[in-house]
């Protein structure tokens, strides 16, 4: 397990609210920082994958102002801190331009100056714990982060995934996933799952949790003309969810996906 990473000192400990009833949550695959508005873009705008562009601080600015009005964020796609980032690493870098005080980064996939391949997590509220899971898949480099809230007897459970692209790799994911989810009675499990609601490893991580999905459809990708429905926010039946949207800001080749929750009335968070 990695420390919380956090923005404030120490020693400034966010207060309890116990006024707390619901909170925003936003779900968004990044792409490195790169806007892309066509198909054509990931040929001809493919080597930001591997250069780094200042233009794309001037979209992490755009990101970043559209997240902050949110509680909680989970981030795909994000950069640790390589050369294609100018070694910036993008998570704490959105976490200070949001004014989120708690963020946490887990690098899945490793190249070393040439990329870091990260989840992030942008938080409002302080988790009392935050610990990183390696996913299972023929190719490593996929994982999840479980954020703890509340209190250890009776926690809220966020877990924020990037899932493989193959079927069969989802379906060895969704069973560890699955496994996470079956502990605690109040979770969201939050991210890029890379499949449609009705398909086989879908249908099967609802039928083997407590978890269940909004009805809407929510198409976010390709963000320009969004047919696809693969940025999924799941709840346990504890935890209902109030509004769900999909955020019409093309700022990445995924839109964001953004609910509001209703958090149970055991759950205490704590918030500056």
């Amino acid at each position: 397990m990695k420390p919380i990473s956090t923005l404030e000192n120490p020693q400034m400990a966010s207060i309890t609210n116990t006024d707390v009833h619901y909170i925003k949550l936003l779900s968004f695959n990044i792409q490195v920082g790169m806007a892309s508005t066509h198909m054509r873009h990931y040929v001809t705008q493919c080597w930001k994958h591997l250069l780094p562009h200042s233009r794309s601080f001037d979209n992490l600015d755009r990101i970043a102002n559209v997240i902050s009005q949110f509680d909680l964020v989970a981030l795909q796609e994000a950069d640790g801190g390589s050369m294609r980032s100018f070694f910036i690493n993008q998570v704490e870098y959105l976490a200070k331009k949001a004014n989120f005080p708690y963020w946490h980064k887990q690098t899945n996939r490793n190249l070393g100056k040439f990329a870091q391949h990260s989840n992030g997590l942008l938080s409002k509220y302080k988790p009392y714990q935050v610990i990183t899971h390696k996913l299972p898949g023929l190719l490593p480099g996929r994982g999840v982060m479980e954020a703890r809230y509340g209190t250890p007897e009776n926690p809220l459970i966020i877990l924020m995934a990037h899932l493989a692209l193959s079927k069969s790799a989802r379906t060895y994911q969704f069973n560890f996933i699955s496994g996470l989810v079956n502990r605690f009675e109040h979770v969201v499990v939050m991210g890029d799952l890379n499949c449609q609601p009705n398909s086989d490893e879908m249908v099967m991580l609802l039928s083997d949790t407590h978890l269940s999905r909004p009805d809407p459809i929510n198409n976010t990708y390709p963000s320009w003309k969004p047919v696809r429905n693969i940025d999924h926010i799941l709840t346990t039946q504890s935890v209902r969810i109030r509004s769900i949207e999909v955020i019409n800001e093309t700022l990445s080749d995924h839109l964001p996906l953004a609910v509001e929750i209703q958090i149970p009335a055991a759950i205490t968070l704590q918030r500056n």
